[in-house]
């Protein structure tokens, strides 16, 4: 299916001197993306991990980087959905191709060993109910058991940091669908406020948003201008990053004290990044 291009940064080699004149970024959220990214690795379940839109682009690019090697699955699911929860079919259709592209679909999910972890940032859950409800109708339409597939599916939402309270409000105790997940599949990690909005809202990206048009309409040319050779420049810094030590450590650190660092899984990734 036609969907954005985005170059494959771990093997850039094809970038050519398409960044010959741009100067190398500074990353001044490194320690912050860092921290939070060793949170979703130690909150993913296990799960091959798939990021969702745009938005965090950096801690693909980064994880990208850290995970080289190690044989975790990382992929960009680039559907970007509407704040709306009814779809034409054919939009339905285009979004499951893009699903299926990815190996994910409910045949996919029933039988596979590891769950789907999808990551993205999250305000009010709406496109997690887009997409949980894509994926809910799909699996029924092709009559696959949902009691198998809910153990496949987890959500991990990327959340704006806060003080916790008690009346601290959390998005996924407002969402009906979450409920008919195990609590432990749909969990959040936080992220300092300026750059949870930089990522989210003021970022350049590489690629561009691919929404329900362009899910129909194919999607629209990569831009080579200044401003996007900038963002691929930085996009280059994180997996170069990634794949320090100094990096790959401070992701380590931050599993340490996740309750999922008593299972062997968790337990073998810190070691691999230490």
């Amino acid at each position: 299916m036609n969907v954005p291009f985005r170059w494959d940064l771990v093997t850039p080699d094809h970038l050519g001197s398409l960044l010959d004149d741009v100067a190398t970024p500074e990353v001044a959220y490194l320690t912050e993306l860092a921290r939070c990214t060793g949170k979703v690795l130690a909150r993913g379940g296990n799960g091959d991990l798939v990021f969702v839109g745009r938005s965090l682009d950096s801690m693909f690019d980064l994880l990208g980087g850290a995970l080289e090697g190690t044989g975790h699955v990382l992929a960009r699911l680039p559907l970007s959905f509407p704040r709306r929860y009814e779809y034409s079919r054919q939009e339905v259709l285009r979004a499951r191709e893009v699903l299926a592209d990815l190996g994910i679909t409910p045949a996919s999910l029933a039988r596979r060993s590891r769950p789907v972890t999808f990551v993205d940032v999250v305000s009010s859950g709406s496109t997690y109910k887009s997409l949980f409800t894509l994926l809910d109708d799909w699996i029924a339409e092709e009559r696959e058991t949902w009691p198998v597939i809910r153990l496949k599916l987890r959500f991990v939402g990327v959340t704006v940091e806060e003080d916790t309270s008690p009346n601290t409000w959390r998005w996924q105790q407002h969402a009906d669908w979450t409920r008919r997940l195990p609590a432990a599949s749909v969990v959040n990690v936080s992220l300092d406020a300026a750059i949870w909005s930089y990522f989210g809202d003021r970022q350049q990206k590489v690629t561009k948003s691919f929404g329900t048009r362009g899910w129909i309409e194919g999607a629209r040319e990569t831009e080579r201008d200044e401003r996007t050779r900038k963002a691929l420049a930085e996009a280059v810094r994180l997996v170069e990053l990634g794949r320090t030590k100094q990096v790959r450590r401070m992701i380590a650190r931050a599993i340490d004290g996740e309750p999922a660092l008593s299972e062997p899984w968790l337990r073998t990734l810190r070691s691999t990044l230490s």
